[in-house]
């Protein structure tokens, strides 16, 4: 058993790369070692802001001979069959092959090959220079005198197997058993033999933290000590702590002091300046809301002076930066939000569907009509979606662009808006992925919700749908935006007809004006009734002498579009279900169902569903439909049933008697489904279906359905028919996996 070190020696490699790469050079040396038909008892990987490491432990010094057997033609075969054989085998006779009997097939040729071993020394010359050219960084650079890709230039290969060097050369670099350790504190060079004087020597002499676990753990526990040792606390941060474990060899937490003045700025805006531009730590005093006067830096040296100097360079950057920000805060709160707003018509939201400050009109009277039916406000709501994009334009979100909404809060505050529409503003872009949070506050909700429904349509208007992995303006996400602002909030929406008043408004142009009251009549006769409803076309023949072009239009409406993109919001609601552990079957089962336009009502039947299907009455009660439909599904592949198929009481009455407590379970099902549907109570449904189960077990059991008189036959199979259409009514049981 052999051990293998290989460490990949080059200048800093981005700290966001660090960890995919490690895990990537584990996986492609352990996949060509496997292939070669090499064994071992361990392997790992390491990385670091200017190495990737991998160790094999345990490995195999040499492959095993293998026999293989190569089939050949049959004896007696034509000649190009034989001379085709010999050549893939090796062979130069005939008569070096065996001959192999098969009661069934006969005689046949075949050739038996012994393939020697190979020393895992050569195999890893051969695999590592494939593995260094192949390897796929998201970003690479050639050198200038080579044609060798890799993340920075690359400097060094140390590759020894049982501390002897695996010679080969890559790139011009040939590898050996020479690295190299911290840039100050212990450059070396270091002779290395195998991974744990590789280790001892790097991380003593070298000063260099190979893992990420352990550089993450230093890490934490130098923070832990600065900290309190000075009575704070951190700001939890794990982006920032990821990152900083990739920036640092040797990393050591000093403790810096900000001037106490620039606490007057918004805590975002001093976090996202010590983040963005310093990558610097916040802390605050332990039960405090707002933040402290310091910051919290990793260096990757041991100053003599136990950091001092590093923690006065680094403050005087910090009150750089956040000079400038003050500066922008100043400025952008002498500038009331509406004025900021009237820029947005000079910036293009899409050029097919026009300025943000259309968008932004389109946006606000959405955000009324909702309002009602979330709970809010209709003046608050236009309110909030009139100012929600007006931050865009201000110097501090053109500065910190991940501050849009953030700052228009506290814009609004300062200026004295309604905290709700402050609130909505920050929270209006929310959900942002599957883990942020979801607005609750009923201005937040609305707003919230028309700039993503506003989104979607009008994107599915002018054609530009996601397509294969490709979604360049998040619409997928704005979608899982809708579903989880509407599940999570109990939300109870058509959302066809909401999706159709938008689509209109879109088809209409940017130059109509949705905020005059007959086209607000139409969008609000369309989200109430639908866009062919009376209440509609009575709007629509208001506007048709003033606007023609408008009427003709809305006339020409095509629903296909937003029933398109209900489609689209159910894939994602699938997405989220499954997530959530629905399975996919129970899901298309209730999809097709009455009300598929009420995510909060699909969901309230998935659940039901899912939860007596795990039952054993739903379970024995899947297994009778099955054997039902697919009775059903045989009689209808020798032709349609007829239209006039119908249950025969008096044939029944002198049935059997199990097909008569089934015709009379299916019949006071039928009634019985009535209350619970009406109210939305699935559960109560599915209870009831559960008294079909015994009825439907009994006629199997002791009914012949395909019976010799054509009358009987007829009534029995209509009794089917009535037995799926009953649990129809709930929900599509032919979409259900066994």
């Amino acid at each position: 058993m052999a051990e293998l070190l290989l460490e990949l020696f080059s200048e800093e490699i981005p700290a966001r790369m660090q960890a995919k790469a490690e895990a990537d050079l584990l996986a492609a040396l352990t996949a060509r070692l496997k292939e070669a038909g090499l064994g071992w008892k361990n392997a790992f990987a390491v990385s670091g802001p200017r190495r990737l490491t991998a160790v094999v432990e345990g490995l195999d010094a040499r492959s095993a001979d293998v026999r293989e057997e190569k089939k050949g033609p049959k004896v007696g075969a034509p000649e190009p069959a034989i001379a085709g054989f010999l050549r893939g085998a090796g062979l130069t006779s005939i008569d070096q092959a065996s001959i192999v009997s098969d009661p069934r097939k006969g005689d046949s040729y075949v050739a038996y090959l012994s393939v020697p071993g190979r020393d895992a020394l050569d195999v890893i010359a051969e695999a590592v220079p494939a593995i260094v050219r192949g390897f796929n960084w998201p970003k690479s650079m050639r050198t200038a005198d080579g044609d060798l890709r890799w993340v920075r230039p690359l400097q060094g290969i140390v590759c020894v197997l049982d501390g002897a060097v695996v010679p080969f050369e890559v790139g011009g670099i040939r590898s050996g058993n020479l690295t190299e350790g911290h840039r100050v504190h212990g450059r070396g060079p270091y002779t290395v033999k195998v991974w744990a004087d590789y280790r001892k020597q790097l991380e003593g002499k070298g000063h260099v933290i190979l893992s990420r676990v352990d550089r993450r753990a230093r890490i934490l526990a130098g923070i832990e000590d600065v900290c309190s040792a000075s009575g704070l606390e951190l700001v939890p941060d794990e982006g920032l702590l990821e990152e900083v474990t990739g920036l640092a060899e040797w990393p050591v937490v000093v403790l810096g002091q900000m001037e106490p003045s620039f606490l007057d700025l918004p805590p975002e805006v001093i976090r996202l300046s010590m983040r963005t531009h310093q990558k610097y730590f916040a802390v605050r005093r332990p039960g405090a809301d707002g933040l402290a006067p310091n910051f919290i830096v990793v260096a990757n040296i041991t100053a003599s002076d136990g950091g001092v100097k590093i923690a006065e360079g680094n403050a005087r950057v910090l009150s750089a930066r956040l000079s400038d920000a003050r500066f922008f805060w100043e400025k952008d709160k002498a500038t009331p939000l509406d004025v900021m707003g009237q820029k947005l018509s000079t910036i293009a939201f899409k050029q097919e569907l026009g300025s943000l400050g259309d968008k932004v009109e389109r946006v606000a009277a959405l955000a009324r009509e909702l309002a009602p039916k979330v709970g809010a406000g209709p003046e608050l709501a236009e309110r909030a979606a009139r100012l929600a994009k007006a931050d865009l334009v201000c110097e501090m979100v053109g500065e910190f662009p991940e501050l849009q909404g953030v700052m228009g809060r506290y814009y609004a505050l300062a200026a004295g808006e309604d905290a709700r529409v402050a609130d909505a503003i920050r929270d209006h872009y929310k959900p942002q992925g599957p883990n942020d949070a979801v607005p609750s506050e009923p201005v937040a909700i609305a707003v919230a919700l028309a700039d993503k429904l506003d989104t979607l349509t009008g994107f599915w208007v002018i054609g530009e749908k996601p397509t294969g992995s490709k979604d360049p303006f998040a619409l997928r996400r704005a979608a899982l935006g809708v579903v989880r602002l509407i599940l999570d909030n109990d939300l109870r929406l058509s959302l066809d007809r909401f999706n159709d008043a938008q689509v209109l408004k879109h088809q209409v142009g940017p130059n109509a004006d949705w905020s005059s009251p007959s086209l607000t009549a139409l969008a609000r006769a369309i989200m109430n009734e639908g866009v062919f409803s009376d209440q509609a076309q009575s709007a629509l023949t208001s506007i048709e002498g003033r606007r023609p072009d408008w009427a003709e239009r809305v006339s020409a409406h095509d629903p296909s579009v937003s029933d398109d993109l209900l489609d689209f919001l159910h894939d994602r609601l699938k997405v989220y279900l499954r997530d959530r552990g629905a399975r996919h079957d129970w899901i298309d089962a209730c999809l097709t169902m009455p009300g598929r336009c009420d995510l909060v009502l699909i969901v309230k039947r998935i659940e039901a569903l899912g939860a007596f299907l795990e039952t054993q009455d739903g379970a024995t009660l899947l297994a009778g439909y099955k054997r039902a439909a697919n009775i059903l599904k045989a009689e209808e592949k020798k032709g349609a049933l007829p239209e006039n198929l119908y249950v025969d009481a008096a044939l029944i009455a002198k049935g059997p008697a199990a097909e008569r407590a089934l015709w009379n379970a299916v019949t006071a099902a039928e009634v019985a489904l009535e209350t619970p549907l009406a109210k939305e109570d699935f559960a109560g449904a599915m209870r009831v279906l559960s008294g079909l189960r015994a009825p439907v077990d009994a006629f199997f059991e002791g009914v012949m359905v395909n019976d010799s008189d054509a009358a009987v036959r007829a009534s029995r199979l209509a009794l089917l028919v009535a037995v799926r259409d009953a649990l129809h009514k709930v929900a599509d049981f032919s979409k259900i996996e066994g």
